[in-house]
């Protein structure tokens, strides 16, 4: 079986990934791809591989966890979505260096789900509204606490991607840049069910409309009916001049009020990031999506 892995990272789409492909429950079936319900694995993976580092495997933690979520099901492919799969907001900086469990976690799920062919998905922020972000999502907790005193300069998600593909080579990496999410959601929909790509998926909208005038997305609505057979690169180039002309300025623009933090810090950090971007696609066994 198929295993895909879906590990966030924290504040990218925030569960609208999952949300959109629920709504393709009887086309994912048909295709032999189970979505079985978080509830059903988030806290039981993390448990399991908590129990498997201080007992043997002797005990049947595969077929316990594979019997919660799809019980005597047979799927050819699964999808499995968790935010928190590399550790929760506030431990997400550490050292410099972004979600430093990652390694180990991919190791114990590779262990727990022997025998299965696991992939990697998570999309990728801009460190400049990233760190932000966290200390927003942590308010009980010092902004020391929350960044572990960072130079947030220095964070690479490149860097995390090569310990991630030293840790488990054998599984393949898809990673895509939250920035660019409203234009390519239909790709990582059908990228993560492992569908053709030519296969039609509801949900393919569900983004923009969150960062979308309703008199633009009416009209976009309009368009895309009025000219069947769009191909995907011009669906992204219409994206694209609806989103400038019909985008929500609150909801596309962010504010960034970190002590400390000036424009020249935030344009540097984008800087890097663009960099970092670049460095991620030449990495071997990683695909970047991007529009």
């Amino acid at each position: 079986m198929q295993i895909v892995l879906h590990a966030g990272a924290h504040f990218t789409d925030e569960g609208k990934l999952l949300g959109s492909l629920t709504q393709n429950q009887d086309l994912l079936a048909q295709h032999g791809i189970a979505l079985p319900p978080p509830s059903s694995y988030r806290r039981q993976i993390r448990d399991t591989l908590g129990q498997m580092s201080s007992s043997t495997m002797a005990t049947d933690y595969k077929g316990a966890i594979m019997n919660g979520m799809i019980g005597t099901a047979q799927p050819d492919r699964m999808i499995l979505s968790n935010d928190n799969f590399f550790g929760v907001p506030r431990r997400a900086i550490r050292h410099n260096c972004l979600f430093p469990s990652a390694g180990d976690r991919l190791r114990g799920v590779s262990e727990l789900f022997y025998g299965e062919e696991l992939e990697i998905f998570m999309a990728i922020r801009n460190p400049a509204t990233f760190v932000p972000a966290l200390v927003t999502a942590s308010p009980n907790h010092a902004i020391e606490e929350v960044t572990d005193n960072c130079d947030p300069l220095a964070l690479r998600w490149s860097e995390l991607i090569l310990r991630i593909c030293d840790a488990v080579p054998h599984m393949p990496v898809t990673v895509w840049c939250n920035e660019d999410t409203p234009i390519i959601w239909e790709e990582i929909m059908r990228d993560m069910a492992g569908f053709d790509p030519a296969t039609e998926v509801a949900g393919g909208t569900d983004l923009l409309r969150t960062i979308m005038s309703e008199e633009g997305m009416a009209r976009l609505e309009a368009f895309l009916a009025d000219h069947p057979g769009t191909t995907e690169i011009q669906k992204r180039r219409i994206y694209a001049a609806f989103l400038d002309k019909f985008g929500i300025e609150d909801e596309i623009e962010e504010e960034l009020d970190l002590p400390g933090w000036t424009t020249a810090m935030v344009d540097q950090m984008t800087q890097s990031y663009d960099e970092d971007v670049y460095r991620i696609e030449r990495i071997p066994g990683v695909t970047v999506l991007t529009p």
